[in-house]
Order: C-alpha cells, then sequence, then structure tokens
C-alpha cells in the first residue's frame, strides 16, 4: 500500500484521482460521438458524470484500479436510461404472494383485459346508454356485490389507501378504537396509528397486546367515538395466552352505540381453499354485520394491486362522495385487470384452474414433485454430466450437485404467516463457487431466477415457477456456471 497523505489518501488513491478525466475532456472525445448522436449530448454528460463520480467514491473507498473503458462505461450508463427497470423474473422463492417480487401474477383474462383497456379510448367515464358522464366505480360495483353479498363497492388504490379513506370519513377529527393487539405494522413501515394520524382521528387503545375484551370497548365509548375498528392481524400471531373480541359481538356493540364498525381483513379471501382455511373471509364479516370491510386486490384474491371496500350503501356513497376518493381512485387498466379476475371467481373451478395465485396455493403435492424432477432433469442437461465447473480450469468435477427435496413454501404477502405448504424443490449445491455467488450471477441473468439459500444450497421452489419457466431456468444456471459462453 502507497504511503498515506494528510489528506488520508494514499499515493495510488491522489495518482488515480488525478488520473481521472474531467466530463467535459470525455464527452469530446470521438469514442462517445455516436452515442451523442443515438441519445443525445446532454444524457451523455449527465451519464459520463455519473461514472465520474461512481469512480472517484470507489477510489476514495480504496478500490483503486485503471479506470479504463470509460467512453464504453458512459455510453453503457447512457443506454440504461432507455432500457425498462421492471423485469420480469423467475420467482422460485416458494412464496407465492410475494411482496418484493410484484405479489400475484395475472390470469391471461386479466392481462388480455389490460392491453385492451390500454390499446384504445374506453368508457371509464362515459355513459354509453345516456350519451353522458358516468362512474369509473360503475364497471366495478356489480361484480363485486355479486360476489361478496355487499351492498355497496368502491376501489382505491392499496388496502392501506382503503383504510385511511375509512378513517378520514367515519372517524375524522373524532375518537377510533382499536385493540391494542392489532395495531400492526405493514409493509414498508407503515403502521396502523400512523395512517389514523393521517387520516386525523384520534387512536384510542384498548385491552393489552394478547388481550382484548369486549368490555375494554365498552369502557372506551364515550361522546367523541365515532368508529371501531378491527384489524386482521394478518402477518403475524399471537400464541398463548391470548384472548379477541369476535367481529360479530363488535359489530352488535358498535351498532347498539350508533358507531361505525370497519372491518380491515389486510390480504382478503373469496376462495374456498384448504391453504386458507385460517383466513377470514369478506362473506364472514359482511354476515357477522360489519358496516364496512377493506382487504387487497392482489393479495389472496390473485388481482392486481387495489384495495377493495365493501358494505352498506349508506357508508360507501359517503366514502365515494369524499374528496380524498379522487385522490386514491384507480386507473382503467386497473379496473379492467380487476374486474377480469374478479368474473373468474363467478366459477370457483375455473378460478382455481386460472388465477396463478389460487393455482399455486392448490396445487397436489405429486404435481409439484413431478415438476421439481422436470427441472432437476433439465438443469443437469444444461450443466453436462462434467465440465470445467464455474470458470474452474482443468477441473474434472460436475460444475454443481443437482437434487430434488422435500421442503415448505409460505403463502406470503403478509397472510398466514404460520402456515407452511408442503412442496418440492430442486437444490443447487455449487462445487467451485458459493452458493452466495451462484445467486448473485442468476440474478443478473435474462431473466433473472430469484431462488432461497438453505444450508449453501440454492432451492428452486416447484411452486412458484411457473410450467413455462422450466427451460429459462436451465439456460440460467448454464450461464451462471459458463458465463464466458454468453
Amino acid at each position: 500500500m502507497g504511503r498515506v497523505k494528510k489528506s488520508g489518501l494514499t499515493d495510488r488513491q491522489a495518482e488515480a484521482l488525478r488520473a481521472l478525466p474531467s466530463v467535459e475532456e470525455l464527452v469530446e472525445m470521438p469514442e462517445l460521438a455516436a452515442a451523442i448522436g443515438e441519445y443525445g449530448r446532454e444524457l451523455v454528460v449527465d451519464s459520463a458524470r455519473v461514472v465520474v463520480e461512481r469512480l472517484r467514491s470507489g477510489i476514495l473507498a480504496g478500490k483503486v484500479g485503471a479506470a479504463a473503458q470509460l467512453t464504453r462505461l458512459i455510453a453503457d450508463e447512457a443506454a440504461t436510461v432507455f432500457l425498462p427497470s421492471l423485469k420480469s423474473l423467475v420467482n422460485a422463492t416458494g412464496v407465492v404472494v410475494h411482496t418484493n417480487l410484484g405479489r400475484s401474477v395475472l390470469a391471461p383474462e386479466a392481462i388480455e383485459a389490460v392491453v385492451q383497456a390500454a390499446a384504445s379510448y374506453s368508457n371509464l367515464e362515459y355513459n354509453l346508454v345516456a350519451g353522458s358522464r358516468g362512474s369509473r366505480h360503475d364497471h366495478i360495483t356489480r361484480i363485486i356485490t355479486a360476489l361478496t353479498g355487499a351492498e355497496d363497492a368502491i376501489v382505491v388504490n392499496n388496502n392501506a389507501a382503503a383504510v385511511l379513506l375509512a378513517l378520514a370519513v367515519f372517524g375524522g377529527g373524532r375518537d377510533v378504537i382499536v385493540s391494542r393487539g392489532e395495531l400492526i405494522e405493514i409493509g414498508g413501515s407503515f403502521r396502523i396509528p400512523d395512517i389514523m394520524t393521517s387520516s386525523t382521528a384520534r387512536l384510542v387503545e384498548v385491552g393489552t397486546t394478547n388481550k382484548t375484551k369486549i368490555t375494554d370497548y365498552e369502557k372506551a365509548i364515550g361522546p367523541d367515538t365515532a368508529m371501531l375498528l378491527h384489524v386482521h392481524t394478518s402477518n403475524y400471531k399471537v400464541v398463548g395466552f391470548t384472548a379477541e373480541v369476535e367481529i360479530a359481538e363488535l359489530a352488535a356493540l358498535g351498532h347498539e352505540c350508533g358507531l361505525v364498525v370497519v372491518d380491515d381483513l389486510g390480504s382478503g379471501a373469496l376462495a374456498d381453499l384448504p391453504a386458507l382455511a385460517g383466513e377470514p373471509s369478506v362473506h364472514d364479516s359482511l354476515a357477522a354485520g360489519v358496516d364496512v370491510v377493506t382487504f387487497s386486490g392482489d393479495k389472496l384474491l390473485g388481482g392486481p394491486q387495489a384495495g377493495i371496500v365493501v358494505g352498506k350503501r349508506e357508508f360507501i356513497a359517503k366514502m365515494k362522495a369524499h374528496p380524498m376518493a379522487r385522490a386514491m381512485r384507480v386507473d382503467k387498466m386497473t379496473l379492467a385487470a380487476l374486474q377480469a379476475t374478479l368474473a373468474l371467481y363467478l366459477k370457483p373451478e375455473e378460478a382455481l384452474e386460472r388465477i396463478p395465485t389460487l393455482r399455486m396455493l392448490n396445487e397436489p403435492i405429486d404435481s409439484l414433485q413431478a415438476r421439481a424432477e422436470n427441472l432437476a432433469s433439465g438443469l443437469r442437461e444444461a450443466l453436462g454430466d462434467v465440465g470445467e465447473a464455474a470458470g474452474v480450469e482443468g477441473s474434472a468435477a460436475p460444475a454443481a450437485s443437482i437434487n430434488v427435496e422435500k421442503a415448505a413454501s409460505k403463502v406470503g404477502g403478509g397472510a398466514l404467516p404460520l402456515l407452511e405448504l408442503d412442496s418440492y424443490v430442486c437444490s443447487v449445491l455449487p462445487s467451485a463457487i458459493s452458493v452466495d455467488e451462484l445467486a448473485a450471477r442468476l440474478r443478473e441473468t435474462d431473466p433473472p431466477v430469484i431462488g432461497r439459500i438453505h444450508k449453501e444450497r440454492l432451492l428452486l421452489d416447484a411452486r412458484t415457477i411457473l410450467p413455462e419457466q422450466a427451460e429459462l431456468i436451465a439456460k440460467a444456471i448454464r450461464q451462471a456456471f459458463y458465463p464466458e459462453e454468453s
């Protein structure tokens, strides 16, 4: 290592910093003429700044190396602006409703509906019969009420928005009572107390973390109480010495005291599946007498991101009329996808087959085993029996050991946290690179393949791998172990 100067830099670092060309010098280089012609001078200048700053930060962090091929790096940086940052990928994690990977995959019918809605003008807010302005709510209300038995419905952009709107409409400036055991935090550090503060409603906590009784609610009700809020703790479970108030009992108390009762179901379940046996349904909440029920469209329902609100007509009408509803409304593509998804629910057997989320949750174990074995066979064929394992010259060992194992999948999406679904995985044990390096390489393939690491093996879970993706995974594995072929 070179001598450290008073500035804290070594001689090598100082020399490397001096060797960096200025942005102005770089942009005038003839090697960037083609990039300027294709992407424009302004973008190339900005890309040059990004690349130079990246190199400068690396040097200051001690990563001193030759600043070679700067013009190529700048051209590549400019090109990335034109590439879509959202990429299709293979979810081999076994988490069905994976929040970080886009949650539910849409049914073919929903995808087609989105394409149709986006490709031309539509009657989004136009009444074709009257020839005048219409409401976008009309496109979705009928099918939601038919499926749930609710009197009316409204759709907003996600369930957090649905809860926020309900709090603003029915509890704004007044007291809203919630059990302490239901003050949940959802993804992205959004918490029920924070959402309540944003709505201007005043939080009144009752009970304890593990036990809340109906008498706790009764004692807390006062002249400023406007609403009782029940929140389904979908992403965690408190077990042991616990007690909670049944939703029907809470609804009865609210109505006796003239209060609005809202049930935040979170994930929301419309299908009758063994895997969802522990999840409260929309039908159950409505049957219990709840005034307003909120749930997600892109979790257990298997549709697009949306917050669905159902309930009694007088309360839904107030929510539709609130100014905040316009800020939370969904666009034509979401409405189209949601309507097409819900239409499949009208024929339950068809929904189980056509909606990917439901199909994954309901797939038989023998089918999963067969798909895992087919995947393993394809991976072995892609890698070959022996070869130079992952860049180790002269290696005679297989690049990886490929096996089929029994494992457990998760529902995901903050639903049924304790439930493990029996599944089969294809395990990959690399011989010459670490499993972390293998996972990193697979994230760079096209499409990226995301699995999970367990005991130094990369597990590819058959449950969340779409049937048509097996060949893509085989190609990605080949590329990860033999990058020199790319």
